[in-house]
This record gives structure tokens, C-alpha cells and sequence, in this order.
């Protein structure tokens, strides 16, 4: 679904990703995790093409991504970041309906598909309630619930989410995730809470310096060896009854 190989990325004389090779598999929901300044984020710009890698590949589907123009990506891919603080207003369904222009020619109308699959979406992410309330009354959580329903519109195979439950409740944090786990598709999404990232993950890369330092399941990578090399803190970890790693840091 998507690979990446060696890919290098720096300003300045700054290096920020030194070859990170990655890749997921259809069906797969993929974390990226590792320490502050590590490179999850930057390393998701390059592949969604904020940032252009300095050297390496980053495939699509089997097709170069670097070379696709903005729309064939936005047709294969969507991607939910962090929602920021727009100056203008838009009711919710209007701005879901805004995923749907990625299939759209220049100045082609909405219509009555275009309405039937968005009204789906709604009821899929328990968003029909609220869907003439303007963006910009919602709630964290609910807003971002909105940017992932806006990216299901663009009705892609990949989904990639950076980092989006910063700054939430874990309220809503989970329910941003339990969202996304039950849509069953390809995802790829920068965690920086390693629990979440324990509880929802199939597989995890772990960044440090701009490398990836560890790959595997979330029992493979998250040991307390690893957490102390990486994040220099003590930590439990054991395994519930639902089978997930639950991680408790200790002081001192």
C-alpha cells in the first residue's frame, strides 16, 4: 500500500530523517511513536508532500508518489492533522462535502451521490446530530471526528492521520481512535500516547534522531528495556486481559 525507502530530510545543515525505510500493508493500522523531535512528523510531511525528501523513494499503490500530481494523491490517500483555528465558517456537512472535491472536475456541483455518501458518512461517525452546527462551535473531539469524516468522503485506501489527538481529552482521544480502528482500512497515524498506540496498533516504527530504532507489534517494541533507551524513563508493562500492553511509568 505504501513504502518508503531511505528516505533523508534536513535543513539547513540540520538532519532530521536519516534513511528511514518504512511500509504497510492493506488493512493494517500502522503507528509511528518515539520521542519529541524525533521525526514521526516531518517524516509524515514528506510522505502527504508538505515536504519533499532531499533523497530516497516513497511508493503508492505501487507508483512513484513523488512524482503524482496533488489530486491523483488526494484520491488515493487522505490525510487529518492537528485541526487549527480557521477565520471562516462552515456547517459540518459543508465541510465534509468538502472531501468529495478530489473526485470532482473544475467546477463540477455536488449531487445527489455526492449527498447520499456523505449522509452515510454522517450516520457512520455519529455525526448526523450535528451536521448544520457551524466547524467552529464543536468541540475538540468533535472537530477532529469531522476532519475524519471528511477524509472518509475522499473515499481513499489509505488513511493517514500526524499526530492528530494532541491537545484533546483522552475522552475524546479514544473516540477519535475507536472511530478510526472500526472504519477497518489502511491506516497510518504519528501516536505520540503510547497506550493509545498500544491499544490500536497492529504494528509500530519507532523513531529516534531521525532513525527508526524499532519495528514490530506493539508487544515486540514497547518493553521496558525500550522505553528506558528511548525515552529515558522507568516503566511497567504488562499485558491486560483483552490481550493490549498497558504501560505504567514509575518515578524515579
Amino acid at each position: 500500500m505504501l513504502k518508503a525507502s531511505r528516505v533523508v530530510y534536513g535543513v539547513r545543515e540540520k538532519q532530521i530523517l536519516n534513511g528511514i525505510d518504512f511500509y504497510v500493508n492493506k488493512g493494517e493500522f500502522v503507528g509511528i511513536i518515539g520521542p519529541n523531535g524525533s521525526g514521526k512528523s516531518t517524516f509524515l510531511k514528506n510522505v502527504y508532500k508538505v515536504l519533499k525528501p532531499q533523497s530516497g523513494e516513497i511508493a503508492l499503490m505501487g507508483e512513484d508518489l513523488l512524482e503524482m500530481s496533488n489530486r491523483e494523491m488526494a484520491q488515493r490517500m487522505a490525510v487529518v492533522v492537528q485541526e487549527r483555528e480557521s477565520s471562516f465558517d462552515f456547517t459540518v456537512e459543508e465541510v465534509i462535502m468538502m472531501g468529495r472535491q478530489a473526485r470532482k472536475r473544475l467546477l463540477e456541483r455536488d449531487d445527489d451521490e455526492d449527498r447520499a455518501l456523505v449522509r452515510r458518512i454522517l450516520e457512520q461517525t455519529q455525526l448526523l446530530d450535528l451536521r448544520e452546527r457551524g466547524f467552529s462551535t464543536l468541540s475538540g473531539g468533535e472537530k477532529q471526528r469531522v476532519l475524519i469524516a471528511r477524509a472518509l468522503a475522499q473515499q481513499t485506501e489509505l488513511l493517514i492521520l500526524d499526530e492528530p489527538t494532541n491537545h484533546l481529552d483522552i475522552k475524546y482521544q479514544l473516540q477519535l481512535m475507536e472511530t478510526v480502528k472500526r472504519l477497518n482500512a489502511t491506516v497510518v497515524a504519528a501516536i505520540h500516547d503510547l497506550n493509545l498506540a498500544a491499544l490500536y496498533c497492529d504494528r509500530l516504527y519507532a523513531l529516534k534522531d531521525g532513525r527508526v530504532i524499532g519495528m514490530g507489534t506493539p508487544q515486540q517494541v514497547l518493553t521496558e528495556a525500550f522505553l528506558y533507551d528511548t525515552y529515558e524513563v522507568r516503566a511497567e508493562v504488562y499485558t491486560g486481559p483483552d490481550g493490549c500492553l498497558r504501560i505504567f511509568f514509575t518515578r524515579g
